[in-house]
């Protein structure tokens, strides 16, 4: 195989610190939404670095409805989610996949079908339904129409469907910030043998990998801060899912769930507002935690048996970044009304205090998107907005700090993803900026394509994956 020295330098570096993949995992796989280290990077990964509407794409499909979720990919098979309203039409805004400017595709009426199953004749994705009733500004009213949640399953070499589920169908009982929020925001996961599709009050769905439906479970009724709308993914580890139920409804709960059968394994009440951070898992003396970040307290529970093994202070409010663990520490973010990076260096008990922190960084933390981390280096963005920090990983120092990318926008909220020695920088306004993977702010390239995107990015093999609010596309070197 003929790789360029610099690449398999940035291979070796990013296994310096990055965790092991889990379990049944593979590195050549997008098994969850932040990859499968669980840290936003691909070590195998190759992506291009070049593209634009009409060079290195693949393939573009237009996708149904409305998600932010990442794509998530298994070798030959690509699951995404996503929430059409049944009628397939709608009064509220509307943003065309091609952001409003062009000829772009018009919304079309939507997939016919109700009810659980397939939609469409053979599976077929119809012409693309406008996003429902959500409301504008903070907390929407609820829609009035309902809607269907749907899992797809593509062909990762031509983007066609391979099946699709509608795995419910109701009227969601609350809103959503529309523009912002999404009923179809959570990410699916996938151990390569079954699927697991996430719509928080809508329930846990677990599929096959030819699509036949295994087991449903339903967890209640969240009540989120604002009608922000939901959105946390919970964690898959082993034969275990971890799902962080935090809300305003209370009382909220962790609650692990068999993977096999979806039976309730443990479930720990827990009094904190609404997050939307998945839940991280790490292996400390042999045992399994599950790390969950939260605005009153930071706490680890046992993943065989529930019990909290420590807690220490919280984050900011609005905990929305997810964490990850590489080298015995956990690293945990948030940042609105405030600035926080935890380095909590694991296998303390009980309550911790200053001495079981490796460091902390108090600015420029993130608001939505999650960090990176890459080798020894950490990325994150300043709130939502396109300013970036490197900081050294075991240290905390900055490599570079609060440093605009002005080409992304104003707003991010796509988290950074790390690949072939390079970090992909995803702005709402669609723009892609490639930077080298350094100690320096070097930009490699300015990548535009003219259509809104708020979901992460996937890297797999030599493919990157773009999830618009619209469409899903495919970029590959021709």
């Amino acid at each position: 195989m003929n790789v360029r020295p610099f690449v398999l330098a940035w291979i070796l570096a990013a296994f310096l610190l990055s965790p092991v993949s889990a379990p049944g995992q593979s590195l050549d796989n997008w098994p969850q939404w932040r990859g499968p280290l669980g840290t936003g990077a691909a070590p195998v990964a190759t992506p291009p670095t070049k593209w634009d509407q009409d060079t290195n794409i693949k393939w573009k499909v237009r996708v149904p409805g409305d998600g932010t979720s990442t794509p998530i990919v298994w070798e030959d098979r690509i699951f995404i989610q996503t929430a059409i309203p049944s009628k397939g039409d709608s009064d509220a805004p509307f943003v065309p996949a091609d952001g409003g400017k062009g000829k772009g595709p018009p919304p079309g009426k939507g997939p016919p079908g109700k009810g659980k199953g397939d939609f469409g004749p053979k599976g077929e994705f119809g012409k693309g339904s406008p996003p429902g009733k959500g409301g504008k500004g903070k907390g929407g009213p609820p829609p009035s129409e309902p809607y269907q949640f749907v899992l797809i399953c593509l062909d990762r070499n031509t983007g066609k469907p391979l099946w699709t589920k509608v795995c419910h169908e109701e009227v969601p009982h609350e809103g959503i910030y529309w523009g912002n929020g999404s009923f179809a925001a959570a990410s699916a996961m996938t151990d390569g043998e079954h699927v697991y599709a996430f719509f928080g009050s809508r329930g846990v769905y677990c599929y096959d990998m030819t699509g036949n439906l295994k087991w449903e479970k339903k967890l209640g009724k969240q009540t989120t801060r604002n009608g922000f709308g939901e959105g946390a993914t919970p964690a898959l580890h082993d034969n275990t899912i971890v799902v962080q139920w935090d809300h305003d409804g209370g009382p909220g709960f962790v609650a692990a769930l068999d993977k096999r059968t979806g039976k309730e394994l443990w479930r720990m009440e827990r009094d904190e507002k609404t997050t939307w951070s998945t839940p991280v898992i790490a292996e400390t003396g042999g045992k399994a935690q599950a790390i969950l970040s939260a605005t009153n307290s930071v706490r680890s529970y046992d993943l065989a048996t529930g019990k909290q093994l420590w807690e220490t202070e919280g984050l900011t409010v609005n905990v929305i970044p997810s964490g990850f663990v590489a080298n015995d520490i956990a690293y945990l973010t948030s940042g609105y009304q405030g600035s926080k990076l935890l380095a909590i260096k694991l296998g303390g008990s009980g309550e911790l205090t200053a001495k079981n922190l490796a460091w902390r960084f108090d600015r420029d933390t993130p608001y939505v998107p999650s960090p990176l981390l890459s080798g020894d280096r950490i990325y994150f963005f300043k709130l939502n907005n396109a300013i970036l920090t490197c900081l050294d990983a075991m240290t905390g120092k900055p490599r570079y700090s609060a440093q605009r990318v002005s080409e992304i926008g104003s707003d991010v909220y796509a988290s950074p993803v790390a690949a072939g020695g390079h970090v992909f920088l995803v702005g709402r306004n669609g723009n892609t900026v490639v930077i080298k993977d350094t100690d320096k702010l070097e930009v490699e390239s300015v990548n535009l394509l003219n259509d809104p995107i708020d979901a992460s990015p996937a890297a797999v093999g030599k493919q990157l994956f773009l999830r618009s609010r619209q469409s899903l596309y495919c970029i590959e070197e021709k």
